[in-house]
């Protein structure tokens, strides 16, 4: 299991630069950008990727319903040029609260917008013309989109429902996770889209799972820290399904907490249980923060 961090974008971008080159220089596989109310995750990525070499760069994720798939494509091309086609491309659906409430799109059918949506992309970012007729997505592009020195980056759809765990394997190269424990990914995400892929001639997907991390000898007043830092999570009803399936109430409930012993032991039951990669999100003051970091960097050089 590959282990990355997710960035924090509080930051100055001077100082998430510095944050990415720590993680590289730690030998972290990776660092991801979450797309929420900041900044935007690919610009902040083709920045940092141009400062610090090596280290894969993803984002977790970038929503489509903003972005026609020709424009998404574009971006992402672009940032594989500027990056040495080091991104990993992560995008999902967003939730009915934000299409609706905050854009004031439709949510209706919102598998199906995503399989038209991957209709039109995927070809895109290899390279092929396309010329889609959905019920809900439209794109010609009728010529190969010219980004010298892009290639196609990996994608992976955010999925935790079976109709999408289904399409994330069967079109797009696997998913990544986030608010979604250990035994959920064992039992339901890992071998649904395993399933999709090999049902649709597809290779072995990647299944990127973030969750909070803190390494601490107060474990109560850690999951209090934790419980108010991601509180608006278990009110979305994709999450709150996951919490459910879990049988979990609470965000801490399936944080991975506890002295070195018992994180190192938690992250050793999530690569048994499929992921294949693991993204922290490392919550603490100071000292757990130091000490959660130290714990990754350690199962980093295993």
């Amino acid at each position: 299991m590959r282990i990355g961090s997710l960035i924090d974008l509080n930051k100055p971008i001077d100082e998430a630069v510095e944050q990415v080159r720590g993680f590289a220089d730690a030998g972290f596989a990776s660092a991801w950008a979450s797309q929420i109310f900041g900044y935007d995750a690919l610009s902040l990525l083709a920045l940092i990727g141009r400062e610090v070499p090596g280290i894969e760069l993803g984002t977790a994720v970038v929503p489509v319903y903003p972005r026609h798939p020709q424009a998404l494509a574009q971006q992402a091309l672009t940032v594989q040029a500027a990056t040495a086609n080091r991104l990993t491309l992560g995008i999902g659906l967003s939730h009915q609260l934000v299409v609706e409430g905050m854009w004031g799109y439709t949510y209706e059918k919102p598998a199906r917008y995503m399989r038209e949506y991957l209709t039109a992309l995927v070809p895109m970012l290899h390279g092929e013309a396309v010329n889609v007729e959905g019920e809900v997505i439209t794109a010609h592009s009728y010529g190969p989109l010219e980004v010298p020195g892009s290639e196609a980056p990996p994608l992976l759809v955010a999925a935790l429902g079976s109709v999408m765990l289904g399409i994330a394997g069967r079109m797009a190269d696997g998913t990544v996770t986030w608010m979604t424990g250990v035994a959920t990914i064992e039992h339901h995400i890992a071998p649904a889209i395993a399933q999709a892929a090999a049902t649709a001639g597809r290779p072995p997907p990647r299944v990127v799972v973030s969750l909070p991390v803190t390494v601490t000898t107060d474990p109560e007043h850690a999951k209090e820290r934790i419980d108010k830092a991601f509180a608006l999570y278990p009110n979305l009803p994709s999450y709150k399904a996951m919490l459910d399936k879990e049988g979990a109430e609470r965000p801490s409930d399936i944080a991975l907490v506890g002295t070195e012993e018992e994180v190192g032991a938690q992250l050793e039951h999530l690569a048994v249980a499929g992921s294949t990669d693991f993204v922290a999100a490392v919550v603490g003051n100071p000292e757990e923060k130091a000490r959660s970091e130290a714990l990754l960097v350690s199962v980093a050089a295993r």
